[in-house]
């Protein structure tokens, strides 16, 4: 795959079947604007479609990994419509980049980099798994603007945190550093910053290297688990299990651990 370049974010392989996105504005911090929202959601759609793609790697160029919503972009929307009678800045294309994030076949990874604050700390918790840099700094900071949670951090934080740490996060906006977001479970490692692209391609590249139709379905069984009791849980885990259990993949992965070698799953 050649790099593909959008208005304000570019992606190409960083390995096989893992594809690096990065969020390209950083002299504003990489704030998201319409554009950004409009261009994640054009390379999802874009790399949905390649059969070759198992796993996506998001991060930040520059500092940040993102600041959440362009303010300046946001004071000139203000100042153009009455707030009364107008739709929130970004929210019709920010929300459903959060929507198809959680939805997409693919397993995501966040490479923070920086600072992942309001909207951008709620992108990398759109993400299946969150690594990020010592340099990190992440807040769920929409109170310091008069805000509650915007992009589906008040959905995401109880679930990863308990909802005691999600109220204090929420209701204080603090920022904390790699090691807190670590220790409280927000992210699920940290590294040096040299390291942290390494790290999240590496562990991209093994996950991709499982056979595709059991990570479809284990990324859907994870995240729909969310929404429903354990019954549910259990009859579409069922029914999962079933659809793949005559398939290809479950015979080689069983004869490759009895024959004590790597499994050749299909690449189809």
């Amino acid at each position: 795959m050649a790099a593909t370049e959008l208005e304000t974010l570019y992606y190409d392989r960083a390995a096989d079947g893992v594809v690096l996105l990065t969020l390209n504005r950083p002299d504003r911090g990489n704030g998201v604007v319409p554009q950004m929202a409009a261009d994640l959601l054009a390379a999802l759609t874009d790399l949905e479609r390649d059969t070759g793609v198992r796993c996506l790697v998001i991060t930040g160029a520059g500092r940040q990994f993102s600041a959440g919503a362009d303010l300046k972009a946001m004071r000139s929307y203000l100042d153009e419509v009455f707030p009364v009678t107008h739709e929130p800045y970004n929210a019709r294309v920010l929300f459903p980049v959060t929507q198809r994030l959680v939805a997409s076949r693919l397993p995501v990874i966040a490479a923070i980099n920086g600072g992942a604050t309001a909207g951008g700390l709620d992108l990398a918790l759109a993400c299946d798994i969150r690594i990020c840099s010592t340099a990190a700094k992440l807040g769920e900071t929409y109170i310091n603007l008069g805000l509650p949670p915007g992009n589906g951090g008040s959905w995401f934080l109880p679930r990863l945190v308990g909802s005691g740490l999600a109220a204090e996060l929420a209701l204080t906006g603090d920022v904390i550093d790699a090691g807190r977001a670590l220790d409280i479970g927000l992210v699920n490692r940290v590294v040096e910053p040299a390291e942290l692209l390494p790290a999240a391609i590496e562990l991209g590249a093994r996950i991709a290297a499982k056979p595709w139709r059991a990570l479809e379905a284990t990324k859907h069984a994870l995240r729909s688990t969310w929404q429903v009791d354990l019954a549910t849980s259990m009859s579409n885990s069922y029914w999962a299990v079933s659809a793949l259990h005559n398939g290809p993949d479950l015979a080689e992965g069983v004869d490759a651990f009895l024959e004590r070698r790597r499994p050749r799953f299909s690449r189809d």
